[in-house]
């Protein structure tokens, strides 16, 4: 029989919604090679890398009567240029068309009749540039069976591309009677399941999220606390539609390593991270723009994130396996970018104290592009979790410091496209990647007009950070 979705991917399914479609995305950038990079070489690439990851060839069927999960079943007419699209920029292409490009296509459903992915080549950009986006659905990456399909594109040898023998032949797809009989045998093993299975699969968000962090790491506790205080009221916080605002942010890595390096200092200098001072940036780019649209910002304004993070598992066979979460309230009502910094490492401090971290040294170094598929479990653990815990989900994932490539196209800079759910009007991904760091905002169109404004607080709140750096210098 067909792998059955468990019980936390088929909640993807039915809990989504036409203004919450439960996909990640990702925006590579890429300068081509001398002999040029078209759409018949990206089609000749991902249809060699995705004979590594069968997943990718198969749909979602529905068991009648939903008295079961649904099943991964092999698409018998997989055809991968309905999946691999052209599209381009009027040349020169600028970053911001580029934006507009993704906030459009990104919303759009997908969709469920074949394989749950999308892969845009968006040729125009301006110095010969061009970009691949691609559109994962949760219920798809799950870091066992599949990894995101942005993972699978780049890769660190520029000669990697060579074709493969690929002998997939699709399986004949099962009846009808077969499926049923499928969930009945399932039924008498697992009959505590069929009541859900029956109700179509929408368990409370609570208890989904339970099970997801159940099964992400031992942070129950975390929740436990965290519950007994809802998130703050916050702008952040607003009936979503299905239009969709999209910003990408390049900074320095090397801005955040000195502003560690030199602020890092005292009896806990070595608990001061890179994420810390991400999180202390995100945190004064919040209070910048809470200012700008005349909100009440006082000692006491927090918002609260939700921060998927990576821990260290010995028992671990999966990458999902090493993921937890966070809940931090950011001091936006702190002035001082200093004492920020100071305040989120310690509530970092406090939450990962009996854990084991992983470091970015070690993220960097999984096999492959693993920030893609971080950020893809990092949406489903924020998916997963009540809403009414936190305002904004952010995830960081440390990638490679060395150059990655499609074929023989470097890739420039990446940046995630994190989904929304319901009653959360923005999502910050960001990546490093080769000594930059790269920011994602998808907001909901009309909730946050301003999400521009958002991200240049991101620059001048860094910049300030480093301004800080200098004046305790003297």
């Amino acid at each position: 029989m067909p792998d059955r979705l468990t019980s936390l991917d088929a909640s993807f399914l039915y809990l989504e919604e036409s203004t919450t479609p439960m996909h990640v995305g990702s925006v590579m950038v890429f300068d081509p090679p001398e002999d040029g990079f078209d759409y018949d070489r990206l089609v000749q690439l991902v249809s060699t890398r995705i004979a590594f990851v069968p997943r990718y060839r198969q749909r979602i069927r529905q068991v009648p009567g939903r008295l079961a999960n649904p099943v991964w079943v092999d698409d018998e007419n997989f055809d991968v240029t309905y999946h691999v699209r052209r599209s381009a920029l009027p040349r020169p292409g600028t970053d911001e068309q580029l934006q507009e490009f993704v906030a459009r296509i990104q919303p759009r459903a997908l969709d469920r009749r074949r394989p749950l992915w999308e892969v845009y080549l968006v040729e125009g950009l301006a110095e010969g540039r061009f970009a691949i986006v691609t559109k994962s659905h949760q219920a798809l990456v799950d870091g066992v069976n599949a990894v995101d399909i942005a993972h699978v594109i780049v890769d660190g040898d520029p000669a990697a591309d060579g074709l493969v023998t690929d002998t997939w032949r699709p399986s004949r797809e099962p009846s009808d009677i077969e499926l049923l009989t499928g969930a009945l045998v399932d039924a008498v093993r697992r009959p505590s399941e069929v009541v859900d299975n029956i109700r179509g699969g929408t368990a409370d968000v609570k208890a989904l999220g339970a099970r997801a962090l159940t099964a992400a790491g031992d942070v129950v506790s975390t929740l436990a606390r965290t519950a007994a205080r809802p998130a703050p009221h916050s702008p952040l916080n607003a009936t979503v539609g299905e239009a969709r605002r999209y910003v990408m942010i390049g900074t320095d890595l090397e801005d955040y390593r000195k502003v560690r390096a030199r602020l890092a200092r005292g009896r806990y200098a070595d608990d001061v991270s890179i994420n810390d001072v991400v999180l202390a940036t995100i945190s004064g780019a919040f209070r910048s723009w809470l200012l700008t649209r005349g909100e009440s910002v006082h000692s006491g304004t927090t918002v609260r994130a939700m921060v998927p993070v990576s821990v260290y598992d010995e028992g671990a066979r999966h990458v999902s396996s090493r993921l937890t979460a966070c809940f931090v309230d950011l001091p936006v009502g702190e002035p001082g970018p200093s004492m920020r910094l100071h305040q989120i490492a310690f509530a970092m401090r406090q939450q990962m104290e009996g854990g084991q971290a992983v470091g970015a040294e070690s993220l960097a170094g999984l096999a492959g592009f693993a920030p893609p598929t971080l950020h893809s479990l990092g949406a489903r653990l924020g998916s997963a979790v009540s809403r009414r815990l936190f305002n904004v989900v952010i995830t960081n994932v440390p990638g490679p410091q060395h150059t990655l490539y499609a074929a023989d196209a470097k890739m420039l800079s990446t940046y995630p496209v994190m989904p929304l759910a319901r009653g959360q009007a923005l999502s910050i991904g960001l990546t490093s990647y080769d000594g930059g760091v790269y920011y994602g905002l998808n907001a909901d169109r009309d909730s946050m007009p301003d999400v521009d404004v958002l991200g240049q607080s991101i620059v001048d709140s860094l910049a300030e950070l480093l301004d800080t750096q200098r004046s305790t210098r003297r």
